[in-house]
């Protein structure tokens, strides 16, 4: 009889959003006229922009000609789409890296879960905590993480983020071999700055240690003096991956892309110390287990960085914004301690009254009928923490907020 990968029953039964979904709805079988208002999980509600969808019907009617139809593209990403993002993303920050070096893909979740791939199974993981929790599944997937102990994996190195510190994480005492970092801060809404970011690429560059970059929230930023990128850091290139999306960006949810940065410059070792690419290491994985995201998907995606496609994109992303701004203040105003909401899509605000993070989520649920998602499922540090997104209709974040004032 085959066996199976035991590290995956090392895992929770559900996925943190499934849980939820399984509390909304047994809610609303049992009232069915409540109006629930969803600002727990992070999709978007806003239609994908004129231009998006304009590219999208030309690409369609391409693949209905013989003289243009698109059979299997390059695993890697067409060109057209590489190009524009070097041109519009990279280059105008003093980021330099050729089209061999940035991977379309499926979307920003898929690569910062399959990274893992090309890397041994012995690398100590360490993880900002709270955290977006694909980064540490993968790596319990791939038997790195160790086992569960008192709500922590053994072999896991967390960096807890709190009110107390700023959400700023320290620098680990020991030696890591693989950092995550998110930021703008999926759960939490913080940003890093840019001397709090070269103390990492420092510390990577002087340990031999790889960051693995979450920057899918990058659009939202505000604030001129927060990095955009990593690699505007001196010597990022030669430590770190970056992750990019257009899910949350130009509302691709459900039309699926991204990108991954993985420089040449960026090497990791054998076991005898001879030194590999890890770029040519992802070539080679891509190449074996994905088929390249979709023609249609990536034309769409090239029509973000038109000038009417820069425009209604930016007016998506201010509507999001504004909706944070509404509700930040809000929350302030009720007294809650409150975080993020200014450079990123997300506010996290610790629970009132000493109640744990299901507490809250339950009390809302139940008595204001509105759905957010509990801090403490995003690590331990999450808990008495709880994150609300913006990404809802206006109209919803402003009623919900109204039931929030009138319960407080």
């Amino acid at each position: 009889m085959a066996l199976v990968n035991e590290n995956f029953l090392k895992l929770s039964q559900n996925y943190l959003f499934s849980d939820i979904a399984k509390k909304v709805n047994a809610y609303k079988v049992a009232h069915p006229k409540s109006k629930i208002i969803r600002l727990g999980i992070g999709d978007v509600t806003q239609p994908l922009a004129p231009a998006v969808i304009e590219a999208m019907h030309k690409a369609v009617d391409e693949m209905a000609s013989e003289c243009t139809f698109r059979g299997y593209g390059p695993e890697q990403g067409y060109e057209f789409l590489q190009e524009a993002i070097i041109k519009n993303d990279l280059l105008p920050r003093g980021i330099h890296v050729e089209p061999s070096e940035v991977f379309i893909n499926d979307g920003a979740k898929s690569d910062t879960g399959n990274i893992g791939d090309i890397l041994a199974k012995d690398n100590i993981i360490c993880v900002t905590d709270p955290i977006y929790p694909v980064y540490i599944d993968s790596n319990v997937m791939a038997g790195r993480a160790g086992d569960m102990l008192n709500g922590v994996w053994s072999n896991v190195v967390y960096m807890p983020c709190n009110g107390e510190n700023g959400f700023v994480p320290e620098l680990p005492k020991q030696r890591v071999d693989i950092v995550y970092l998110c930021y703008p801060n999926n759960p939490t809404g913080t940003v890093i700055s840019r001397a709090e970011l070269k103390k990492w690429v420092d510390y990577a560059l002087a340990n031999d240690t790889i960051i693995m970059y979450d920057a899918a929230y990058e659009a939202y930023i505000q604030n001129p003096d927060i990095p955009h990128s990593i690699y505007e850091i001196k010597g990022a290139k030669k430590c770190a991956i970056e992750f990019h999306s257009f899910s949350k960006t130009a509302g691709f949810t459900g039309v699926r892309c991204g990108y991954t940065i993985v420089p040449k410059e960026l090497m990791a070792v054998k076991v005898n110390g001879e030194k590999v690419s890890l770029n040519q290491l992802w070539n080679r994985r891509q190449c074996t287990k994905f088929n390249g995201t979709s023609y249609i998907t990536q034309r769409a995606a090239e029509a973000t960085y038109s000038a009417e496609g820069k425009k209604q994109v930016r007016e998506t992303i201010d509507y999001y914004m504004g909706n944070a701004r509404m509700m930040r203040e809000a929350f302030i105003g009720m007294g809650l301690d409150t975080y993020g909401g200014e450079n990123a899509p997300y506010i996290w605000v610790k629970t009132p009254s000493g109640m744990t993070s299901w507490q809250f989520f339950d009390s809302l649920l139940h008595e204001v009928n509105v759905v957010g998602t509990p801090g403490v499922g995003f690590g331990p540090s999450g808990e008495g923490y709880f994150r609300f997104t913006a990404f809802g209709r206006k109209e919803d974040c402003v009623e919900a907020v109204s039931r929030l004032k009138k319960w407080m």
